[in-house]
């Protein structure tokens, strides 16, 4: 169903690049109260944390970062600071490897990885049977999130989802982030993916991983990569056991699992975005009766930036997630 939106961005801010780039360098976020960190051993001996905001037994919120992102990313601790003054709990799951602490094993993660996020839920909802349950994720962790909920269909028990600037089509946004201006965000991201590889594999050795940190190795040198093409096909595909990148992007990109999906779910995106092209959002007839489409012409990447007083920015997701959680919350 295609939803009418409210956003308009900021006459200020009325670009695509100046609404994806601001909150990255222009936000300083504030930790979010009480906040804690869990740390979970996963069924591989390995382990992700997790950071907690909030007390009590007030409606849980999983949320999922960007790629390169984490729990400290400015829109995750921005939206459990406002989750928590609205009344419910939160916890953000970080991606292994980003956390700030290096994990046990070569595995990091990637677009199509749901096993932590079902671990994580799973975890969860045996300590809390009778809470109610959402998950919001924005770029990557919404497509890892619309997957999930795709490949696990009716045997979740979640009131709402909601996922943000998703590349529903891995392959066209890889495309996408080698022309123009995109490539700029594309370099910075590939530098940060392969020095985070290249500190994983000493950090490897350094515990006495051998052989983990020679299935890295054995990936070859990284520094000639400059498409995301090239870094998927040499890393993530032969990591995680895919044929080739082609096989990668097939099998984990989301736009195919939207018609499985029975959570009530919240997609919204933007025309502008410059991490894709329009063409990669879902057609009505892809959605399944449960999924809530909202486009807006602008918002850039994640950005969604609005107000009229210049530097004086009102960031429109803090108010649309939590409200859209509120309504599903009354239905239940």
């Amino acid at each position: 169903m295609l939803i009418k939106t409210t956003f308009k961005p900021a006459w200020w801010l009325n670009n695509t690049h100046l609404q994806t780039l601001y909150p990255a360098l222009m936000r300083k976020a504030r930790l979010p109260l009480g906040l804690r960190r869990e740390r979970l051993i996963t069924p591989d001996n390995d382990f992700i944390d997790i950071d907690w905001c909030g007390e009590g037994s007030q409606p849980l919120i999983i949320l999922l970062h960007g790629l390169t992102g984490s729990s400290q990313s400015v829109y995750i601790r921005g939206l459990q600071s406002v989750l928590l003054q609205q009344g419910f709990r939160s916890v953000a799951l970080n991606f292994r490897g980003c956390s700030g602490d290096y994990n046990y094993s070569a595995r990091f993660y990637h677009s199509g990885e749901t096993e932590d996020i079902h671990f994580l839920y799973q975890t969860l909802r045996r300590r809390e049977p009778h809470t109610p349950f959402a998950v919001v994720g924005f770029s990557l962790g919404g497509n890892v999130l619309l997957k999930w909920l795709g490949e696990q269909n009716n045997s979740l028990s979640l009131f709402a989802a909601i996922a943000v600037s998703v590349p529903f089509v891995l392959g066209a946004c890889a495309t996408r982030l080698d022309k123009g201006f995109s490539r700029l965000y594309r370099k910075k991201l590939l530098r940060e993916l392969k020095d985070h590889v290249q500190d994983k594999q000493r950090h490897l050795e350094a515990i006495g991983q051998y052989q983990e940190a020679g299935k890295i190795e054995q990936l070859g040198d990284l520094s000639p990569i400059k498409s995301f093409w090239q870094y998927d096909n040499q890393v993530v595909a032969k990591l995680y056991g895919f044929k080739n990148v082609h096989d990668y992007y097939q099998r984990s990109s989301s736009r195919q699992f939207l018609k499985s999906i029975t959570t009530t779910t919240l997609l919204i995106q933007a025309l502008d975005d410059p991490f894709m092209t329009a063409d990669v959002i879902p057609k009505l007839d892809e959605l399944s009766s449960s999924i809530h489409l909202e486009i807006t012409q602008g918002g850039g990447h994640v950005g969604f930036i609005c107000g009229e007083i210049p530097f004086k920015p009102n960031y429109w997701l803090e108010q649309r997630i939590p409200d859209f959680l509120k309504q599903q919350l009354t239905h239940q």
